[in-house]
């Protein structure tokens, strides 16, 4: 293919080197001319292992090159053309566009004479929203056509790591594209077609959001080791020992699990323990942030919770599920219950269903715990679904049980779900269903 790089900053460079080592006819562009001679010399205009050796030999090939005018004649007939200039943060912490908005007036300036129907695809981070608000309205302005019909549009995150960037490129650890429409995905597709990795195409928001996803998952991991690194040392214990054992569970630690968005977490364990870590953190007289705002952000999702509820407008209240978690009795600490609570006090009229809660058929510490701290809870339980359907006019999901999977086509006109654990694969409808973070 034929592909034009605007942007020659990091990840610029870098793209244009391994694409044409891959094959590609490449032209870079750039403002700064001392980019463009330090290329068009076979000199790398950035400090980064390998890509100064594949310059150099891609630009003996003929395949790559660099200009600082968009009329370059070559700039005019690509098949692709990549936007991998910065988005520097403004004052107020938000993203400066303004280089995003001037390559695209210039990317639509060639888009207006081009002979073909071209992608545009950003490499550049932004947040959701920018494509659809910034970067299609100007490219359609300034080329006088239409986004998706007489062009494709497509965003393409890059995950690369300064120092190893080409080996990423390479071996990516998923390639995403957020196309407009499956013309545009297509050829992006066909771009990276053998690379190693999952290749994921999905709408331009979710990639968008991908990015910064991964980098704010990437801070917090750093925060959290060095957080737990500062409590081992203040207790004698070897910090990098303690987090080589958590990284080779890679079931419940280094995983998928617990990353859905969702309700808050309860049970026996995880609140109990993170209390005691933070008791021991104040006797050390340790300030760790980030482990001391866990319990209160797992507070404020039950709050959010309970607005949800108190959003549907309507006293009659049923609860599916009572204990923290499907396919348990234990309701210790359970969000859900301390929920209940809430609205009881609140003067809503509830009705609580849960197969695995049941006064008749729970021993020890559970039967223990319902008589004695939650009995005005134990008396509002019902014995099927049907009971909790035919009394409610808001139905919660409270845990992701089997039998509740079929809920929400069991609702009849005027009734609502406000479902906390994503029962079903469908996003919020006004009125009807209201996922908690979805």
């Amino acid at each position: 293919m034929k592909i034009c790089i605007l942007g020659l900053g990091y990840v610029g460079v870098v793209s244009a080197a391994c694409l044409a080592k891959a094959g590609h006819e490449v032209v870079g562009v750039d403002t700064e001319t001392v980019k463009v001679d330090l290329i068009n010399s076979r000199h790398a205009p950035i400090v980064e292992r390998d890509v100064g050796a594949i310059i150099q030999e891609q630009v003996g090939a003929g395949r790559l090159r660099a200009t600082a005018d968009m009329n370059d004649p070559g700039v005019g007939v690509c098949d692709i053309y990549f936007i991998c200039v910065g988005t520097p943060s403004r004052a107020n912490g938000g993203l400066d566009l303004s280089h995003v908005q001037r390559v695209c007036e210039q990317i639509g300036g060639v888009l207006r004479n081009h002979p073909g129907a071209p992608v545009v695809a950003a490499r550049s981070t932004m947040l959701p929203g920018s494509m659809r608000e910034t970067v299609i309205p100007t490219l359609e302005a300034s080329s006088g056509k239409r986004a998706g019909a007489d062009f494709g549009v497509c965003i393409n995150p890059e995950f690369l790591r300064e120092g190893s960037a080409v080996a990423d490129f390479h071996e990516p650890p998923k390639t995403v594209i957020g196309e407009l429409g499956q013309a545009s995905g297509d050829v992006l597709a066909s771009l990276y077609a053998g690379m190693p990795g999952p290749l994921i195409r999905t709408d331009i928001e979710t990639a968008e959001m991908v990015k910064y996803v991964d980098n704010a998952w990437h801070a917090l991991k750093v925060g959290f080791a060095n957080e737990i690194g500062n409590f081992c040392k203040g207790l004698g214990v070897d910090g990098h020992s303690v987090m080589d054992i958590f990284c080779q569970d890679t079931k419940l630690n280094i995983a998928p699990t617990y990353l859905k968005p969702g309700f808050a977490f309860g049970g026996s364990c995880l609140p109990k323990d993170l209390r005691a870590i933070l008791h021991k953190m104040r006797a050390l007289d340790l300030h760790l942030p980030i482990l001391g705002s866990i319990l209160p952000s797992n507070q404020l999702q039950i709050e959010r919770g309970l607005q949800a509820v108190i959003d549907r407008g309507q006293k009659r209240v049923g609860i599916l599920g009572l204990s923290f978690k499907a396919g348990t009795d234990d309701l210790r600490e359970s969000p859900v219950v301390e929920l209940s609570e809430r609205l009881v006090g609140k003067g809503y009229d509830l009705r609580i269903y849960d197969r695995n809660v049941s006064i008749a058929s729970i021993r020890g510490a559970n039967r223990d715990y319902i008589l004695n701290h939650i009995p005005h809870i134990s008396r509002l339980m019902v014995s099927s679904i049907d009971d909790v359907l035919n009394h409610a006019r808001v139905v919660v999901i409270g845990n992701a049980s089997a039998e509740f999977r079929d809920v929400p086509k069991r609702l009849e006109f005027g009734q609502s779900i406000v479902d906390f654990v994503r029962i079903r694969d469908t996003r919020s409808i006004s009125g009807i269903y209201e996922g908690l973070c979805w």
